[in-house]
């Protein structure tokens, strides 16, 4: 029986990758420096999986920045602002399509489905000259080869790229992307012919989106495609992978009828209903890619349950047939659980990173063959016991206080209009107020204070007093550059969910943790293992220091219910929605501890709403339903006074507009210079909105500094269609991941924007 593994983390189990790339963009080290790195790690992974026993290891899932800018290299598909001019696609060009330069903007980022990777938006049209100009398949197949592994290279499908673009700059917004389709087949023809020549035996290709509700003429381009390569793959093998959902019964009819198509990869976890399209007919003579092993959280599989659903499915498609794989990329998941030394044991004996994820699959495969170990089966049954039984689970007065809250919708009183009239009332506010989003720039300095203290290095006296210090510095900046409403910068923050996490019950924490969620952007998700409760207020003396340094609105800041579940890896054993609830409940604790301190301005950042949607609109509705109720019940009490702002970032948003909306925040700064500023066109379509609303008027991901004059014309454009005196300005997101050079001038440029605009505005 064979094991296949989707994909695998490309950061390294300590971030090497992560501090490689950002050393090599500050101009510290060499391009040679980079690669030596990169390989080093590539060559780590597939020694890895090979030692063991994995048959399909994949190789090109490694990537600088994310797999699917890999595809717009591949196809030479470089937007005209980047000047390339042909051959190798080089890292000037690569990183400057990625995080902007300093004359030109990046290529729009958004989520990859519903996760909270991302991925650099193709940027298309009907006069892109697509050219074959980056190697890196080929190259990655023989890199393996030559170290005697055998691997399966990774292409995301041509299809899902085209589905996954956008029409470019210019470019009618009803432009059919997948006319494009023949213009990118001969390129994919090319690769295939070099990794057939090179001696690959087999090709995975990634189709994800054959889990969304496709129309039938997209469903008609996968069978086009794979029919007009089906010549150039002759002589190989080739598995079609979808992931993250159930693929729908007119999708899986259409995949499992493509032309060329030796074997189809399923995600059995998030996708439990495929299992009936296959019982019901699975082609005979072809592979199934059996996805059991979940590639996006962290809980240790039910070997029994799988191997009992493997043997179920062995029945139908052939014991020869049958792959066990995991369900998704491993890309999801941290990357050991052997560099956690300091994990509660219980705790860490319930979960799986990606290196025992990979023994997991490679165990299921050999029991399935008579070669069960009778030992690991036996200490994963008694650990998914102890789990089940364990009293730090469940507590009885958290599961009661949230079952209680079914009976209300949890609204404020007031309606927002006058709401928005006591506010103004007691902040007494400009026209076009600014602001930012939370977040100042994280120095060394900063960092090793608060690692000190972790540590026990330093005491909390001089830990106050340094966190204290980076505060006021940031309220006087702030003040300097006559910012109306200010925040305090969240020095005592690493990350704004494993922060909260730390204060909560019901969650643990990793010491290595770490998940990619964008270039060289990593994330530490906690885990929420049981009931989640508030023990102490989390962010009062922070916030209430930080308001006594100012006479100016001091934004008291908290990561809303939705965004710490969604960026937690979540508890398995109950609904999301019902963690969710619980979450909500301590977070509606520390907004009314807030107010009662005398903070007037409260964001309840919801970056991670959009995210967490299904991918099939069928059930949207259930979903937005909890979430949206879940925000409100954490504002619920406050006073009509108290200002109530959320943020969301980094995702399309258009099509949840009236959930948006019916979350009743009293201002939203919400991402819009990226993408942009694909938000506006929601409001030209007639969409009223009644509360104070920020659209982003600078990316922040990139250093590039925006002039006066270009956040000037962005602020017009939301004036075209956006009342006055709902307008806030302010960036699209958080400041952490930049620099004092770049944030100091590009806030003096929003500023001087926004006071330009409101002296034309008080003359007219």
């Amino acid at each position: 029986m064979a094991s296949h593994i989707v994909g695998y983390p490309r950061m390294g189990p300590k971030r090497e990758l992560k501090f490689a790339l950002e050393s090599f963009w500050d101009g510290k080290s060499s391009a040679e420096d980079l690669e030596k790195v990169a390989a080093d790690l590539r060559a780590s992974i597939w020694k890895q999986m090979s030692d063991v026993g994995i048959k399909y290891i994949p190789s090109n899932t490694f990537s600088y920045y994310d797999q699917v800018l890999d595809t717009t290299a591949m196809l030479g598909a470089v937007p005209p602002r980047y000047n390339w001019t042909g051959g190798e696609i080089g890292f000037s060009t690569f990183f400057s399509m990625a995080r902007g330069n300093a004359s030109v903007p990046a290529m729009e980022m958004t989520k990859w489905f519903d996760t909270n990777y991302h991925f650099i938006v193709p940027e298309l049209g009907p006069d892109v000259n697509f050219s074959y100009a980056s190697h890196k398949a080929v190259n990655e197949y023989k890199e393996a080869k030559a170290q005697g592994v055998d691997t399966v290279p990774v292409l995301v499908g041509p299809v899902s790229y085209l589905l996954l673009s956008k029409p470019a700059k210019g470019v009618e917004k009803t432009f059919p992307l997948l006319s494009l389709l023949d213009k990118i087949l001969p390129i994919y023809k090319e690769v295939i012919a070099e990794l057939k020549a090179a001696g690959a035996s087999w090709i995975q290709f990634d189709e994800p989106t054959l889990v969304m509700d496709l129309e039938s003429n997209q469903l008609e381009a996968f069978t086009k495609a794979y029919a007009d390569l089906q010549s150039a793959l002759s002589g190989i093998d080739v598995i079609i992978e979808t992931y993250f959902a159930d693929i729908p019964a007119a999708a899986f009819k259409t995949l499992t009828s493509l032309s060329g198509v030796s074997g189809y990869g399923f995600d059995l976890v998030r996708g439990a209903q495929t299992l009936d399209l296959i019982k019901g007919g699975f082609p005979s003579g072809k592979y199934l890619f059996a996805g059991v092993v979940d590639g996006r959280n962290i809980w240790a599989n039910g070997l029994d349950a799988s191997l009992t659903t493997l043997q179920s499915l062995e029945s139908i498609v052939g014991k020869d047939k049958l792959v066990v794989s995991t369900s998704c990329s491993l890309l999801h998941t941290a990357v050991d659980l052997v560099n956690e030394t300091k994990l509660d044991e219980e705790i860490k004996s319930w979960l799986a990173f990606a290196a025992q994820k990979v023994v997991e699959v490679n165990a299921l495969a050999k029991a399935l063959t008579g070669q069960k170990d009778e030992t690991y089966f036996s200490a994963n049954a008694a650990a998914q016991a102890s789990r089940k039984s364990s009293p730090r689970v469940n507590n009885e007065a958290v599961q009661k206080a949230a079952a209680a809250l079914k009976g209300s919708d949890h609204r404020r009183a007031t309606n927002v209009s006058s709401r928005l009239d006591a506010q103004q009332k007691k902040l007494n506010l400009p026209i076009l107020p600014t602001t930012t989003i939370g977040s100042f720039p994280q120095t060394v300095e900063l960092r090793r204070v608060r690692r000190e203290y972790k540590a026990k290095k330093i005491s909390e006296e001089d830990y106050d007093k340094a966190i204290k210090e980076e505060i006021n510095k940031v309220v006087k900046l702030q003040e300097e550059l006559d910012i109306d409403v200010l925040v305090h910068g969240e020095p005592e923050r690493n990350d704004m969910v494993e922060y909260f996490g730390e204060q909560l019950s019901g969650f643990a924490f990793t010491a290595n943790g770490w998940v990619q969620s964008y270039g060289s952007r990593c994330v530490k998700p906690p885990i929420i293992y049981g009931d989640v409760s508030r023990p102490n207020p989390m962010t009062v003396y922070w916030s209430s220091a930080a308001q006594s340094m100012t006479k100016r609105p001091m934004k008291g800041m908290l990561t809303g219910p939705v965004t710490i579940l969604n960026w937690s890896f979540v508890r398995n054993d109950q609904p999301r929605s019902e963690t969710c609830y619980q979450i909500a409940l301590a977070i509606k604790d520390e907004v009314e501890d807030l107010e009662k301190a005398g903070i007037t301005v409260i964001q309840i950042d919801e970056a991670a709403l959009r995210e967490g949607l299904p991918l099939r609109k069928s059930e949207h509705a259930f979903y937005l339903d909890w979430a949206v109720h879940s925000f409100r019940i954490t504002n619920v009490g406050v006073q009509d006074s108290t200002q109530i702002h959320t943020h969301m970032c980094y995702s399309n948003f258009n099509d949840i507009i009236q959930s948006i909306i019916n979350m009743d925040a009293d201002v939203i700064t919400i991402e819009n210079s990226r993408s942009d500023e694909k938000l506006l066109s929601v409001f030209r379509e007639g969409v009223k909105y009644g509360a104070g609303i920020g659209p982003g008027v600078y990316d922040i991901h990139s250093p590039r500094i925006p002039s006066t004059e270009e956040i000037a014309d962005r602020i017009n454009k939301m004036l075209a269609v956006l009342e006055t005196n709902i307008l806030w300005v302010n960036p699209d997101c958080g400041l952490k991941t930049r620099k004092y050079g770049e944030v100091k001038p590009a806030l003096e440029n929003m500023v001087s924007a926004a006071k330009i605009l409101r002296t034309k505005i008080g003359n007219a």
